[in-house]
C-alpha cells in the first residue's frame, strides 16, 4: 500500500460551478497544472469510464527531468466515477521510464457546500514514491490556488472561450 496525500481549500463559489470546472477540459486545463506548468489534453472524456491523456510541460525543466521526458509528465488517466455535484474518482499512471513512478494512483476530487461556499478535498492515494510528499503536497495546494483564482475571475475566463 502507498501513501496517501490530501490537500482542501474553502472557495467562494457554489458547488455547480465549483463540480464543473473539475470536469471540464478547458476549465482544467487553466488551474490544474501547478505552478511552473502548463497543461494540454490530448484527449478528454469526463464519465466513468471514460479517460484523458494531459501533458505537463515544466517551465524550467528540472535538474532531474520531468517525469516522462527532459522538461514534462504525461498523465494518463481513467474515470472510474463522475458523480455531478459530489467527487470525481479517476486513476492515474504517470508515462515514465523510471520505476519510481510506476503504479496507479487513485486521485478523488470531493465537493461540499460550505456556507454558500464550496471546499474542495483532493485525495490522491497510492502515491508512488518517486513523488515526494512535500512537492506533491506544494502541487496539489498550487492546483487548488489555481481554482480559486479561475473561479473568481471573468466568465469568458471561467467558462472558457466556445465562440471560436
Amino acid at each position: 500500500m502507498g501513501r496517501t496525500d490530501s490537500a482542501s481549500r474553502v472557495l467562494d463559489a457554489p458547488v455547480d460551478r465549483v463540480f464543473e470546472a473539475l470536469v471540464n477540459p478547458d476549465a482544467l486545463a487553466v488551474w490544474l497544472p501547478p505552478q511552473g506548468m502548463t497543461g494540454r489534453f490530448d484527449h478528454f472524456d469526463a464519465r466513468a469510464g471514460g479517460s484523458y491523456r494531459m501533458v505537463l510541460t515544466y517551465d524550467d525543466a528540472p535538474v532531474a527531468g520531468g517525469k516522462t521526458t527532459t522538461d514534462s509528465d504525461v498523465v494518463e488517466a481513467r474515470f472510474t466515477a463522475v458523480e455531478p455535484n459530489d467527487r470525481v474518482v479517476q486513476e492515474v499512471d504517470f508515462t515514465s521510464p523510471d520505476a519510481a513512478f510506476a503504479g496507479t494512483m487513485t486521485m478523488t476530487w470531493s465537493v461540499t457546500a460550505v456556507d454558500g461556499r464550496t471546499r474542495v478535498d483532493m485525495t490522491a492515494v497510492d502515491v508512488p514514491p518517486g513523488i515526494s510528499a512535500e512537492d506533491h503536497a506544494d502541487g496539489m495546494n498550487s492546483s487548488l490556488s489555481n481554482l480559486a483564482a479561475y473561479l473568481s475571475g471573468p466568465p469568458a475566463h471561467r467558462d472558457g472561450d466556445h465562440d471560436g
